[in-house]
């Protein structure tokens, strides 16, 4: 018997046709720096130097991990697209940097043409909704890697900001307030422990929540930085509150945050009594209802609250900068 690609396991007719399919798709994000269409060997993006004097391009790369099986236990493939987007615009926004575009990576061994498309679907929401450009990417089908129906998916994200706005943290100081916002449920890290205190049943039961998309911070926080208030930025992921805070820190202040200051949503609850999982393990694995921090000078605290409202973004002030040595307390 003849051995041809197809027969080994990979279709490329199949792909074409999948890539045919997610062209018109991904023109719906296009700014007016995009210089070509997708397909091609490059993707072309051509910074505005009208808007940027003295640009520093910021870059980011990230994936949705295990969060992926609920996606798959649920056969609900159209919001992870979303999570893959928003892990990566929202650490680059933590520099202060505006996302400019936005390129994928999905492989997979055997998926159904639909899901796919349905997880690039939800990629292009993730741009249009963080105003980044999907302009190219790679869909790579490798038989044997994963299991039939498995994919997964990565991304990689460039953004600018004008070098004297590059926010980093070494202007925070005692005195200073952090400022909580608002999470859309458990984002897109610690689902593997997720899984290991839920049951295959109530995973399933509580899928749509358990896939509820990462919410993108992009255009709200954006919004505030020409006021200048904000010192510090902190995407909660991996990690959480100590581990995430800790890194955007000067050596000399420590960060302490009051657990009571927000309502922790349920669904993190119910994950903590179902796996007997201790306390401080939730507070540094999950976001549990904050999924971004804003470290600002006390003054301003009250205006930014009331201007994220006006944005139907929830938020609070969540904690204090002490003196110290760059650690995060939660109490």
């Amino acid at each position: 018997m003849k051995i041809t690609y197809k027969k080994s396991g990979v279709d490329i007719a199949s792909a074409g046709v999948f890539k045919s399919k997610i062209k018109p798709l991904a023109r719906k994000s296009f700014r007016p720096e995009v210089l070509k269409d997708i397909g091609g060997f490059g993707s072309f993006f051509r910074l505005d130097r009208k808007r940027f004097k003295d640009p520093v391009l910021v870059s980011s790369t990230d994936g949705v991990g295990t969060k992926l099986k609920i996606a798959e236990l649920a056969n609900k493939h159209d919001t992870v697209g979303i999570d893959a987007v928003a892990m990566n615009v929202n650490d680059i926004l933590c520099t202060g940097a505006e996302p400019l575009f936005f390129l994928d990576y999905i492989a997979f061994s055997k998926v159904k043409e639909d899901v796919l498309v349905d997880v690039v679907k939800g990629i292009n929401r993730g741009c249009i909704e963080s105003g980044c450009s999907l302009i190219g990417g790679e869909t790579a089908q490798m038989p044997g890697m994963y299991g039939s129906g498995e994919y997964d998916i990565a991304g990689f994200c460039v953004g600018a900001v004008e070098r004297n706005q590059i926010i980093d943290g070494s202007g925070i100081k005692p005195g200073d307030v952090v400022i909580g916002l608002e999470s859309s449920g458990i984002h897109s890290n610690g689902y593997s422990l997720v899984r290991a205190a839920l049951s295959q049943n109530e995973l399933r039961r509580m899928s749509q929540e358990l896939l509820t998309p990462t919410r993108i911070y992009v255009k709200q926080v954006l919004s505030l930085l020409p006021d200048k208030n904000i010192k510090g930025i902190a995407h909660i992921t991996g990690g959480a509150f100590y581990d995430k805070i800790s890194r955007i820190l000067p050596n000399h202040v420590n960060v302490i945050i009051e657990k009571r200051s927000w309502s922790v949503p349920k669904i993190f609850r119910l994950i903590q009594n179902k796996g007997n999982v201790p306390e401080r393990e939730m507070y540094h694995t999950l976001n549990m209802g904050i999924g971004m921090v804003l470290i600002v000078t006390t003054g301003a605290a009250k205006s930014i609250i009331a201007k994220l409202k006006d944005q139907k973004l929830k938020s609070w002030i969540i904690g204090e900068v002490v003196k110290g040595n760059k650690r995060v307390g939660v109490v």
